[in-house]
């Protein structure tokens, strides 16, 4: 029998939009298990609630006003080893899925499901102490065979990952060419393999890209 069957569980729901905390309060509503809430909107108000009230499991976004809360995972698992951490968020999880999985995460749920959808990754992380959908299940299974899909960085030479870490600065093409002497139509090419390598189409991609995974 799981641990949580027969006792009020504690939630904390961390995110920076209180329509989303609300959101998923109708979810746990409409579940109908014995529970309470704790709020939070920012990465420190989420690990004070993690270090001063017993979690059971808590349901985080990825992005923070204050950062990203890959950085926080470990903290969190190192304060209370047993709580559950389900991420629930709006970014890509084919792209993003694995790495909160590897950072502790007990679950990955794209904002975009459908109410039935979250209600049953609740349910499982609950249940099963985890939520892994179909998509993070491929990803998993093909990470076993390719380790470039937990890091899509690593697909990078060092001159392309040089390269991308100034356009994620800032730099522009002419700028960058100045500083690397080389040829500005040079940087263009190899801005344009970065953008094939890391199937990205624009630079706001390639800062998100580089934010969460340096």
């Amino acid at each position: 029998m799981n641990e949580l069957d027969n006792k009020s569980i504690n939630f904390l729901l961390a995110d920076d939009h209180s329509l989303i905390r609300q959101g998923v309060l109708f979810v746990l509503e409409d579940i109908g298990f014995d529970y309470e809430v704790f709020q939070a909107s920012t990465l420190q108000q989420a690990l004070e609630a993690v270090r001063t009230h017993a979690i059971d499991i808590a349901i985080i976004d990825a992005h923070f006003p204050d950062g990203n809360s890959l950085s926080i995972l470990p903290e969190i698992k190192k304060i209370s080893p047993e709580i559950k951490v389900l991420i629930f968020t709006g970014i890509d999880e084919n792209v993003h899925s694995l790495k909160y999985i590897n950072a502790g995460a007990n679950g990955f749920l794209s904002k975009m499901n459908e109410e039935d959808e979250i209600e049953q990754a609740i349910l499982k992380i609950k249940n099963e102490g985890e939520y892994i959908s179909p998509v993070t299940q491929a990803l998993l299974m093909n990470s076993l065979h390719n380790g470039k899909q937990i890091d899509p960085l690593s697909s990078l030479t060092e001159r392309e990952l040089q390269i991308a870490r100034m356009y994620a600065e800032g730099h522009g093409n002419l700028e960058i060419a100045g500083k690397l002497d080389v040829k500005q139509n040079t940087v263009s090419t190899i801005k344009k393999r970065i953008f094939d390598k890391l199937k990205i189409e624009n630079i706001v991609e390639l800062i998100e890209l580089i934010k969460d995974h340096s």
